[in-house]
Order: C-alpha cells, then sequence, then structure tokens
C-alpha cells in the first residue's frame, strides 16, 4: 500500500505536518510493507487552480497530482482558520482529477489554537471528499496547542488517537482492496474541466 500524507498548512514545519507524519508512522508499525511519504505543500511550487485539464500542469503541480492519483490511502492534515481549513488545500482539491481519489481510504487531521473549530473537519473536509467519492475514516484527528511543546507531540491521548487512525487506514485499506468501485455508491454527473481560455 501506497500511503501518502498531505499537510496543507503555509508554513514549511507545523504542527499539522507533525501529527501526520506520526499518523504514517503508525500506520507503518502496523503494516511494515506500507510505504509512506509525507508532502508539504508549502514546500512546493504549486500553481493556482485556473481550471485546465489536471494533466496539463508542469512542475510541482505534476509531482503533486501524480502522486495523490498513484497513492493507495491519503491522511489530509490542515490547521483551522476561520472555522475552515486553508486556501492551500483548497487548491489541492481543485487540482486533482473528480477521479483521483475514488474508493480510497482517507484519514483527517487538523489542528488549531484551542477545540473551538474541531468541527470543522465533519462540516468542511469530511464534504469534499465525498464529492470526490472517497471513503473516510469515520474517526479524525484534532489538536490542538495544548497537544504540543517544542515541536514535539507531548499527548499521550493525540498518540494514542493517532496510532489508531493509522490502524484503521491500514485496515480499511486490506479490506477494500479488491472492491473499491463497488462500494463508492452512486457516481455524480459528468463534469468536463474548461480552461479559461476556452471563454
Amino acid at each position: 500500500m501506497k500511503l501518502l500524507g498531505v499537510s496543507g498548512g503555509p508554513k514549511h514545519s507545523s504542527k499539522t505536518q507533525l501529527v501526520v507524519k506520526g499518523v504514517l508512522d503508525y500506520a507503518l508499525t502496523h503494516d511494515s510493507s506500507t510505504e509512506v511519504e509525507v508532502i508539504n505543500v508549502s514546500d512546493l511550487e504549486v500553481q493556482f487552480c485556473d481550471a485546465r485539464n489536471p494533466s496539463d500542469y508542469e512542475g510541482d503541480s505534476k509531482l503533486l497530482i501524480n502522486k495523490i492519483i498513484d497513492a493507495d490511502a491519503l491522511v489530509f492534515g490542515s490547521p483551522i482558520y476561520r472555522g475552515t481549513y486553508t486556501g492551500i488545500l483548497k487548491n489541492v482539491f481543485d487540482l486533482i482529477p473528480n477521479e483521483a481519489m475514488i474508493g480510497k481510504p482517507v484519514g483527517l487531521v487538523a489542528t488549531g489554537g484551542s477545540d473551538h473549530h474541531y468541527l470543522a473537519l465533519e462540516h468542511e473536509l469530511k464534504p469534499i471528499l465525498g464529492f470526490f467519492l472517497a471513503i473516510v475514516v469515520p474517526g479524525t484527528i484534532y489538536a490542538n496547542n495544548n497537544d504540543f511543546s517544542e515541536g514535539e507531540i507531548i499527548s499521550e491521548e493525540l498518540k494514542t488517537r493517532m496510532s489508531e487512525l493509522g490502524a484503521s487506514i491500514v485496515n480499511l485499506h486490506n479490506l477494500l482492496s479488491n472492491s473499491r468501485q463497488s462500494v463508492v455508491g452512486a457516481f455524480g454527473p459528468t463534469i468536463q474541466r474548461k480552461s479559461l481560455m476556452d471563454k
């Protein structure tokens, strides 16, 4: 299994990235054959989506799109600002093909200064993964500043939840490995992308 973590925070090193990586590390302990990789989107030069066909992007944008397509399962993470995930992560969702995550297990991670916006995972991130017909692990992770100290995770409860999410992604992938397309429900309407140049 190729498990890709995508951290959508604006910093080159962040609490969100730390938790995403931790989930992947725990997944690896549950299945040592898992191939794991974490991408911090802010470390790449990703273009803004301009409605062109995803296959027409180049450079880091193409790299990121292809890694998401090639992954068997994913973990997406974002800090929460103003009750929602970052524009950086939204741009990732705008870039990738509609079929990029059909039937793939996806784990969700968010971080915030307090627990004030923890429901953003339910009301903001889960719906967009539903659009992609991904299969989101029901239990998500929301971590706040009290879970960290000097760039390290200090909360044992958070570590337990990270382990649980990592294990669930591995288990869900194994359960779905032969039946992904048959459990996603009805497909939405076919929507053709058009370049801004076509107007």
